[in-house]
């Protein structure tokens, strides 16, 4: 074993890098100079590499599924604990939902109470979203002879839509709820108080009228109110929420920005029907 002084290491540790530096010029000068030699070496070391390089991925790659097997253990064991959590409070309002269900059987058994009869309905699809005098409506198609009347009510799966308010041979056209010409009485359904609903052709309708000293809460749902006999009572409508001006307004329960199938039901009310096609809206008087 040959022993170098400490001079001469420290000699060879200087000449280390202008050495490395030296040999990448001459590699990039050959290979500028002979491209395809350049070529060939490069292949005969990746050649050469690729056994090696094949070896070491095959145990990182056990490492990498051994690393996602344990997060996804880690997943399972958390979505587990959640999952009994809700399974347990979910059968504690089971219980409560069958004595309020009990208790509610009971009383209308007492007061022989009639049930409403359950209102008839056509499923159409929308085919556009806006059109006509409306800035929120949606335009359904229907089949011939369709059976759709004006003011008939609009639901999705989760809520109110609106209100029909045109009529073709083979087409309807909903004025959805947040057009500024909607009107639809609602009820606080903590509170129980009542208020109006008032399209502003954005994304949130503003609640409005509501009787004094009933302030509405941040979060408390509202359905629909049989005043006026426009729409039945208890459909769902959406949620109170207040904008940074302190203005309550309401996030509907339905989805209006993605309609794709909806619901017509005829509840035989003609009420407060929206205003008639043609007719000048606030925004066109003022022109």
């Amino acid at each position: 074993m040959i022993h170098l002084s400490i001079p001469v290491r420290q000699a060879l540790g200087k000449l280390t890098l202008p050495v490395l530096i030296l040999a990448a010029f001459g590699l990039m000068l050959v290979g500028k100079a002979d491209a395809l030699l350049a070529d060939k070496a490069r292949m005969a070391l990746a050649d050469a590499l690729a056994p090696i390089f094949g070896a070491v991925a095959e145990p990182v790659a056990h490492v990498r599924d051994a690393v996602d097997n344990a997060e996804r253990l880690l997943t399972i064991y958390a979505d587990n604990a959640r999952l009994r959590e809700e399974n347990d409070r979910l059968q504690r309002w089971q219980a409560v939902a069958l004595a309020l269900d009990a208790e509610n059987t009971t009383l209308k058994d007492n007061l022989h109470w009639i049930p409403d009869a359950s209102a008839a309905f056509i499923t159409a699809r929308v085919v556009a979203d806006a059109g006509g005098v409306y800035a929120r409506a949606v335009l359904l198609s229907a089949g011939p002879n369709h059976g759709i009347t004006k003011g008939q009510i609009a639901l999705d799966d989760r809520g109110l839509v609106g209100r029909v308010t045109e009529l073709g041979a083979r087409s309807a056209r909903v004025l959805l709820l947040t057009d500024m010409n909607s009107r639809v009485p609602v009820i606080l359904e903590s509170s129980r108080a009542r208020a109006m609903l008032v399209g502003t052709n954005g994304s949130r309708p503003r609640l409005m009228y509501w009787p004094e000293g009933m302030q509405p809460a941040e979060g408390e749902r509202l359905v629909t109110s049989a005043e006026a006999n426009a729409f039945p009572a208890g459909l769902p409508v959406g949620v109170v929420h207040y904008t940074s001006s302190n203005v309550p307004e309401v996030e509907p329960a339905a989805r209006l920005d993605r309609l794709e199938i909806v619901r017509l039901f005829d509840y035989g009310l003609r009420g407060l029907l929206p205003p008639e096609a043609g007719v000048a809206r606030p925004t066109d008087r003022k022109r």
